[in-house]
């Protein structure tokens, strides 16, 4: 058997050797993070570790975690789970690991919209903006479509967990899904697939190997396919003050806005994220074209 210490170590020392590679600038921090994650989720804290590092451990699969590790398996898919919003919301390979940016962007919406709301969610995944939009914007009506039956069994499983009652339901953001509403929506939100196939190689294979590539990865030559499909369509489902609010790509952030304006919308703002990026966009739909 072996202490808290030695297990921490293995997996630390696996981590750091892994996300060391490819010459990338490499955050030691990151390393220690993903072992303390993964420790945590097998009862052993980060004030255990500290208080008692020569306690005696046993973790039966630490064998199979440190495989995982080795093999760019997300810290999220190992432990089961990825933080959202106050919410432990379950991931998998079928769904987008939540990332801190649509954190922020479910933030701006909360900030810019009354109780009461209608929302609606495009190209779900986890479903966890639609949960924690339903869970702060007080007596909110949220729905949510995705084309991907996988990832809807995984966010109807989260907002089981949170008691949420969003209306999760199958829906193709490339077809006619505004046909399948007989409402409007003061809020329409999308973080659909935006990187375009060439930048694949950039990316870390924890991402390209392990996360789904369905709600990722866009054609090279139309990159704002998914956006365009979605603006267009949200015309016929915007209230007369409603907004339409992104994810975006921060490589197409002007290629974003006159899109929006060549589909009918003004009053677009674009906001940075927390590393400066610009990241999000909102727009209204001009009244000329009601």
């Amino acid at each position: 058997m072996a202490t808290r210490r030695e297990i921490f170590q293995q997996i630390y020392r696996a981590a750091r050797e892994v996300y060391c590679t490819g010459g990338e600038t490499f955050d030691d921090g990151e390393a220690r993070q993903i072992a303390e994650m993964i420790l945590e989720a097998r009862g052993i804290t980060r004030n255990m570790l500290l208080v008692e590092p020569m306690a005696e451990a046993e973790i039966a699969d630490i064998d199979a975690i440190i495989e995982d590790v080795y093999n760019w398996r997300p810290v999220q898919h190992i432990v089961g789970t990825a933080e959202f919003a106050g919410m432990q919301l379950k991931v998998n390979g079928d769904v987008l690991i939540p990332r801190p940016e649509t954190e922020e962007l479910v933030e701006w919406i909360v900030a810019e919209t009354a109780p009461g709301a209608s929302i609606l969610d495009v190209c779900t995944g986890s479903g966890c903006i639609a949960i924690a939009l339903q869970r702060a914007v007080k007596l909110s009506r949220v729905s949510a479509i995705d084309i991907s039956r996988e990832a809807l069994a995984v966010a109807c499983e989260n907002a089981r967990s949170y008691a949420s009652d969003v209306c999760f339901m199958e829906g193709d953001a490339l077809g006619a899904f505004a046909a399948m509403f007989d409402e409007r929506f003061d809020v329409i939100v999308s973080n659909p697939p935006y990187i375009p196939e060439k930048d694949r190689a950039l990316m870390r294979p924890n991402v390209t190997r392990h996360e789904p590539s369905l709600a990722l990865f866009v054609a090279d030559n139309d990159p704002l396919v998914f956006y365009r499909a979605i603006a267009r369509q949200a015309r016929n489902l915007l209230t007369d003050k409603g907004k339409i609010y992104f994810e975006i790509y921060e490589l197409l952030v002007e290629d974003m806005v006159a899109m929006l304006r060549a589909e009918g919308y003004d009053d677009i703002v674009v906001r940075d994220d927390f590393r400066g990026k610009p990241r999000m966009i909102c727009a209204r739909l001009c009244s000329t074209v009601r």
